[in-house]
């Protein structure tokens, strides 16, 4: 359902959401070549299926000693230490905080954890919530209108930033494609929000439910 990389592309983590074991779990692989997915080599696992049985997003915070799981099950955010960053292994529950929703499908930050993202499928529309502590979804408030209603996909399930928070990018798994928005102010998706253009991935997959960027950009990947 998710998939992120740690800082410099060396390790890529995917997210397994539907069955019993091996499921439910955050799977870690290491990269020989940074950012390069044919040389991934699969490394460990850690199941989260206790806390959520039905996961759709992944992500982690910017030095890899956070990790958060949402889903659809527990309509939830699911809060992890890792003694090692970015190392799944030593990865231990810490809380879940409720966040209602329609489908949730994906949790994204800005570039400090002071703003989370939650994309709901059900009804198309990312919402922004605020946090007192950066990174601590305990502490997050939602004010009325931080919120964008996708109108050019109808399954919406995951989405990304690029670096400054300028652009916002959304794919879809009716349309088969990945969406492209201008932010006049920097992850803030509120106000001043612009539709530029899509492109299609259906040749690749016509079930997209994970994207991700390399750090400069210059990769993307679902």
């Amino acid at each position: 359902r998710s998939i992120k990389f740690n800082n410099d592309g060396t390790k890529m983590f995917v997210l397994g959401a539907a069955g019993s074991d091996p499921y439910h779990k955050v799977h870690e692989y290491a990269l020989s070549t940074a950012w390069d997915v044919s040389t991934a080599d699969f490394t460990d696992s850690v199941s989260i299926s206790t806390q959520e049985d039905k996961p759709t997003g992944l992500s982690f915070n910017n030095d890899g000693t956070k990790m958060y799981v949402n889903g659809w099950s527990g309509d939830d955010v699911n809060e992890y230490t890792l003694s090692t960053a970015f190392d799944v292994s030593t990865a231990s529950f810490v809380d879940a905080t409720s966040m209602g929703g329609d489908d949730p499908r994906d949790v994204e930050w800005n570039s400090d954890g002071t703003k989370m993202y939650i994309m709901n499928r059900g009804n198309d529309t990312l919402y922004q919530y605020q946090l007192t502590t950066a990174f601590d979804v305990s502490t997050k408030s939602y004010s009325s209108g931080n919120y964008l209603s996708v109108s050019q996909e109808s399954a919406a399930t995951s989405i990304s930033f690029n670096a400054d928070g300028t652009r916002l990018f959304i794919l879809g798994e009716s349309g088969d494609d990945v969406s492209e928005y201008t932010l006049d102010t920097a992850f803030d998706i509120s106000t001043g929000v612009t539709y530029i253009s899509s492109f299609s991935i259906s040749s690749q997959e016509n079930d997209p439910q994970g994207i991700e960027f390399n750090h400069d950009g210059t990769k993307m990947f679902v």
